[in-house]
């Protein structure tokens, strides 16, 4: 029995260190001297047809920066229409948008009156462009937030990669704007930002990136597939049906967009929550891509979402089993109980103290955003488990 204990506590422990440290650091060995994709439409081609689908939910107030940042990009005008579809906003979101539709004739509204949930909109609004300009290699939409807000140039810079055409997805580099001291963004931007140099390695590698930001990325349109009812992370389930029917994902770093974050952990911690279920959703309707992990996929997806996706269970284990094998008997495993529990628990407390009394220590709010979040995986766990009945949910309050 101890022996099998012992086993299962350092299985627990790889895994954990091989999807936040290992896997990583294997990229980074890996992808020395290697470039990103390099066949790009030049000033000469003639660039594919691009339709913007963007669903809107109360954003009043950042839905014109938003407009203004779309008509702003870099990218013939007579080949971009934009699509926007309001999922029954309550607040001045459907005017603001109504006032530019009757402006630009690119643009196209469609205020929606039932209110159903980011991925029926967008997949309303992909019916909508592809049956105006079919779906083929020469049409590629780009699904985008209300709240990330594009550069001039980064339209073009994720459009270019599509002359390959063993590419179907490209993702923008996501950036965050509005970060405090107090609070977690920091702590998120620096998640997210390994995130980032991941996906855009697993990229450059094997043209198998583990899924957008989905604030910002654009896609073949003959490779979307609608999200199907009460799936929560949409994005992922789009990327994931691409690369399953043999498509490639990169990611661009040069094709900046930027993204206010949250600084406040209860608002972090509810969307980590929701996102969490809509993991367990993907991780079962993709079981085949990931196990066994042995093509360049399998195993990309494997090291860097399912291991992390379980991770809660892992660290419990890795909490818990030093606490039986000590009460067997074990001093060692007793001792390093209590320096895992005592470590985690000091480190949560003092971050509280620090924070109230003014003090933002980055190790130790990085520690305790570490804990919180897998603390909300375990949560969506179980909120999967009991059955998901809607996609409907309130957007995370950002920073503005």
């Amino acid at each position: 029995m101890p022996v099998v204990l012992t086993l299962i506590f350092f299985t627990s422990l790889f895994a954990l260190v091989h999807t936040y440290v290992l896997y990583p650091w294997l990229l980074k060995r890996w992808c020395r001297d290697k470039a990103n994709n390099t066949c790009w439409f030049s000033e000469e081609d003639s660039w594919p047809v691009v339709s913007v689908i963007c669903s809107v939910y109360n954003e009043e107030a950042v839905i014109e920066e938003k407009l203004r940042s779309l008509l702003s990009v870099d990218y013939p005008v007579a080949r971009l229409h934009i699509y926007l579809g309001s999922d029954c906003s309550q607040d001045g979101t459907n005017e603001v948008v109504e006032a530019y539709a009757q402006k630009y004739d690119h643009i196209r509204f469609f205020p929606f009156t039932e209110r159903r949930g980011k991925p029926p909109v967008v997949n309303d609004l992909v019916q909508q462009a592809t049956a105006e300009h079919g779906a083929s290699a020469q049409h590629i939409l780009l699904l985008t937030d209300a709240n990330v807000m594009l550069t001039p140039s980064t339209l073009r810079k994720m459009i270019r990669h599509f002359k390959q055409p063993a590419i179907v997805l490209v993702d923008a580099h996501m950036r965050h704007t509005g970060m405090r001291e107090d609070g977690i963004s920091r702590a998120e931007n620096q998640y997210i930002s390994g995130e980032v140099l991941l996906k855009h390695r697993e990229g450059i590698l094997w043209q198998k990136m583990i899924g957008p930001f989905g604030g910002c990325y654009a896609i073949r349109s003959d490779y979307f597939t609608p999200v199907p009812p009460r799936f929560l992370v949409d994005d992922f389930f789009i990327a994931m049906s691409a690369l399953q029917e043999g498509g490639g994902a990169i990611n661009d770093l040069e094709a900046l967009c930027f993204e206010t974050v949250s600084h406040d952990v209860q608002e972090e911690y509810r969307r980590k929550r929701r996102i969490s279920s809509g993991n367990f959703q993907n991780m079962v309707t993709f079981r085949e891509l990931w196990w066994p992990p042995t093509s360049a996929l399998g195993f990309a997806f494997f090291s860097h979402k399912i291991l992390r996706w379980l991770g809660p269970f892992f660290l419990g284990v890795v909490f818990l089993f030093p606490a039986i094998l000590g009460l067997m008997g074990n001093i060692v495993y007793e001792v390093v109980f209590f320096i895992l529990i005592g470590g985690s628990v000091l480190t949560v407390v003092m971050d509280a103290v620090t924070r109230k009394i003014g003090w933002n220590i980055l190790p130790l709010r990085g520690v305790s955003y570490f804990l919180y979040m897998n603390l909300a995986l375990l949560e969506g766990f179980f909120k999967y488990i009991k059955g998901i009945k809607s996609n409907v949910w309130q957007p995370t309050k950002r920073n503005h």
